[in-house]
């Protein structure tokens, strides 16, 4: 039975990697910072139905003798590094915090790995904010960065290093540049979720109004199910290497909402209020990638449309705004 250490493992990606990864009959390991509110953090686990079912070990991805000690126990074959801070907006007001656990975290995991387990797999999860200012219309695995936040820089110093340790040591280290991927266990902060729940409220009469940022900023979105298939298909691969994760679509928030709010039979004009406050200090316009080379050698490729992920984020956020607003006995 093969293991695999997953950081990040009660996130949206780690639940959904920690659900595929049981399918094809692995032990997973999560690695988890020590918590008062560990039945809290679990959620996104419980909701897929596989929170007993992985081993969780306490370590953080600033204490490299925490993971030294992780790996020497676990000796896993394949390691996902996912843990971050992931929200790009809270990079300006934490950005020191943002580098050390999205940036030297990511050198920590890789060096543990190096010192205690080199034989295992590592993946890491960069991302399309990387490219931010965009250098081309359409983002490849050759296209130039160009990082407009605190958080995309510190994606990139990641995604350097993992180059880096497969380059000077060997290791077979992977990144997957994903771009936007989405679901119903994402954070309610980010934007997708954000108007999620709020046409979930409008229409249970819960609230009236939803404010938000800039209308007219573009990605490329995936659901998160689709994209872990990737992750792990890059640590099959005899060779490791970095790959686009992408549907090739991009869509503004405009349109979005539009979505979100037709599927709940409401016009999303009638209910959005933009605020300036909402706009991020570097706005990153447009991301649109080009998975081409993910298509090629992976043979994957994102089979959720956007309508339908919007659709079923909608009708999880309107179950779980009735189940919580249900008369209590």
């Amino acid at each position: 039975m093969p293991t695999a250490l997953v950081t990040g493992l009660t996130g949206q990606d780690g639940a959904y990697l920690s659900a595929l990864l049981l399918e094809k009959g692995y032990r997973v390991v999560g690695l988890i910072r020590r918590s008062a509110s560990a039945d809290v953090i679990n959620h996104r686990l419980r909701w897929l139905g596989v929170e007993g079912r992985v081993e969780l070990m306490d370590g953080d991805l600033l204490d490299l003798s925490s993971l030294l000690r992780v790996v020497q126990a676990v000796q896993p074959d394949e390691c996902y590094n996912l843990a971050a801070q992931s929200f790009v907006a809270a990079s300006w007001q934490q950005p020191l915090l943002t580098g050390s656990v999205t940036a030297l975290g990511a050198a920590n995991m890789l060096e543990a790995i190096r010192l205690a387990r080199p034989a295992c797999r590592f993946y890491q999860a960069s991302s399309s904010e990387m490219y931010g200012l965009i250098q081309e219309p359409v983002q490849n695995e050759k296209t130039p960065f160009y990082p407009r936040s605190p958080y995309a820089v510190a994606k990139l110093y990641a995604h350097w290093m993992t180059v880096n340790y497969r380059e000077s040591f060997g290791l077979h280290a992977s990144s997957g540049i994903l771009f936007n991927h989405e679901s119903p266990l994402r954070g309610i902060e980010f934007v997708t979720r954000k108007v999620t729940d709020g046409v979930a409220r409008i229409k249970l009469g819960l609230a009236r109004e939803l404010p938000l940022g800039n209308m007219d900023a573009t990605r490329d979105w995936g659901h998160a199910r689709d994209y872990v298939q990737a992750m792990w298909r890059m640590l099959q691969q005899d060779v490791a290497d970095d790959y686009v994760v992408a549907t090739g679509r991009t869509t503004s928030i405009r349109d979005l909402c539009r979505i979100a709010f037709g599927h709940a039979g409401l016009n999303y004009e009638d209910h959005v209020v933009t605020r300036s406050d909402l706009i991020r200090p570097a706005e990153v316009d447009v991301l649109e990638g080009d998975a081409a080379k993910a298509d090629r050698v992976l043979g994957w490729r994102a089979t959720t449309t956007l309508e339908d992920m919007i659709g079923e984020m909608v009708e999880a956020d309107l179950a779980r705004h009735r189940a919580s607003n249900l008369p209590r006995a």
